[in-house]
C-alpha cells in the first residue's frame, strides 16, 4: 500500500528595510530591531538583502573601500552567526567582501582597480558559516569596483531546505555580452536552479523600482520582470506561457516544484530608489505561469515570514 506524502512547513522570513549608506552600525541596530519579535525555532531561514548594511550606491572604488568586510570576521558575518544562533535557524545576507592581498596578488594585472567582491555568507544554526557566494553578473554600480564571481552556488541543507540555490540581483540577467530574450534566454540562473534540481531559490536584491505605476503599493513591473527570467522554472513545453497573470494554484501539475524567495532592500540612496516589493513564488515547470504567493510594498519596512507547506 502507497502511504500518502507527508507534508511539513518551510518557513521563510524577509527582512525588507532601507539600509542608510555607510551606517553600517545603526543599520545592523534597525535590523536587529526588526528580527526582534521573532521566536527561537519559529523560522527556519533569514535572508537580508543585498549588501545589506552598507548601502550600495557608491560610487567607485575610493568610496565603497571603507566599507568592505573581512571575509568570516566582519559586521555582517558576525551578524548573521549571532541572529542564527539566537534563533536557531540559517541566515543569509549580502555583504561587500574585501579582496585580500594574496587573492590581489593572484589576480595581478587582471585585478585593476577593483578592491573587493559583491558577495553573501550563508550561517547555520550553531552559528557556524555554511558557505559563501560571490554576484556572477554585475550591474553597473558593481564593475568599477567588484570582481564577478566564477558562478553560481547550491547548497545541500538538512529538512526542511534541502537543495538552496543563491543569487544576487543581477544575477537574473544575461551575463554580457549575451542579449537576453524571452524565446531564448539565456536563462543561466534558472537553468542552474533546475540543473541542480534546487526546490528553493534566494535572490538577495537591491533592486530598482521600474518608475511605472507608482500609484500602486507593488511594483508589478518588477515583479513581472523577475518571474520572466525564471521561465524555465515554470515554463510549458509547447511554450503557451504568460507572466502578469499569476496562477490560483488550483492546476494539477507533475512538474519539479522550486519555491523562490525574493528578499529587496526599500528606500532611496543618492538619487536612486529601490524597489522594495520582496515577494515569494511557488514555481512548478508545466504550469506556464508563475503563482505569486505574497509580496511586500514598495516602502514597506519590517519581517514578513512565510510559512510554505511542503512534501517531505
Amino acid at each position: 500500500m502507497r502511504t500518502a506524502n507527508l507534508r511539513s512547513l518551510l518557513r521563510v522570513a524577509v527582512v525588507q528595510f532601507n539600509p542608510k549608506i555607510g551606517q553600517v552600525q545603526a543599520n545592523i541596530a534597525r535590523v536587529r530591531e526588526l528580527c526582534g519579535k521573532l521566536e527561537p525555532l519559529s523560522v527556519d531561514l533569514v535572508c537580508l538583502p543585498e549588501m545589506a548594511f552598507t548601502g550600495y550606491v557608491f560610487d567607485g572604488p575610493t568610496s565603497i573601500k571603507p566599507y568592505l568586510e573581512r571575509p568570516h570576521t566582519g559586521p555582517t558575518s558576525r551578524f548573521c552567526a549571532e541572529l542564527a544562533l539566537r534563533l536557531r535557524c540559517y541566515v543569509v545576507a549580502g555583504f561587500p567582501e574585501l579582496l585580500l592581498p594574496e587573492e590581489l596578488e593572484r589576480l595581478g594585472k587582471d585585478a585593476g582597480e577593483k578592491v573587493g567582491a559583491n558577495a553573501a555568507v550563508i550561517y547555520d544554526p550553531e552559528g557556524e558559516r555554511v558557505g559563501d557566494y560571490r554576484k556572477t553578473n554585475l550591474f553597473e554600480t558593481d564593475q568599477s569596483w567588484s570582481i564577478p564571481g566564477t558562478g553560481f552556488a547550491t547548497f545541500t541543507l538538512p529538512p526542511p531546505l534541502r537543495r538552496l540555490t543563491l543569487g544576487i540581483c543581477m544575477d537574473l540577467n544575461a551575463q554580457p555580452p549575451a542579449l537576453w530574450s524571452v524565446a531564448e534566454g539565456p536563462y543561466e540562473i534558472a537553468e542552474h536552479a533546475r540543473k541542480e534540481g534546487s526546490g528553493l531559490l534566494v535572490l538577495l536584491n537591491n533592486w530598482l523600482d521600474s518608475g511605472e505605476e507608482l500609484e500602486e503599493e507593488k511594483d508589478w513591473r518588477t515583479m513581472n520582470f523577475w518571474a520572466a527570467r525564471l521561465r524555465p522554472l515554470w515554463q510549458k513545453e509547447d511554450g503557451s506561457d504568460s507572466v502578469g497573470d499569476e496562477s490560483d494554484g488550483s492546476e494539477e501539475i507533475d512538474g519539479k516544484r522550486t519555491i523562490v524567495v525574493i528578499c529587496n532592500r526599500t528606500g532611496e540612496e543618492n538619487g536612486k530608489t529601490f524597489a522594495g516589493s520582496s515577494c515569494l513564488f511557488d514555481m512548478r515547470r508545466g504550469s506556464g505561469k508563475p503563482r505569486l504567493v505574497d509580496a511586500l510594498s514598495r516602502t514597506e519596512e519590517g519581517v514578513r515570514v512565510w510559512n510554505i507547506p511542503i512534501d517531505e
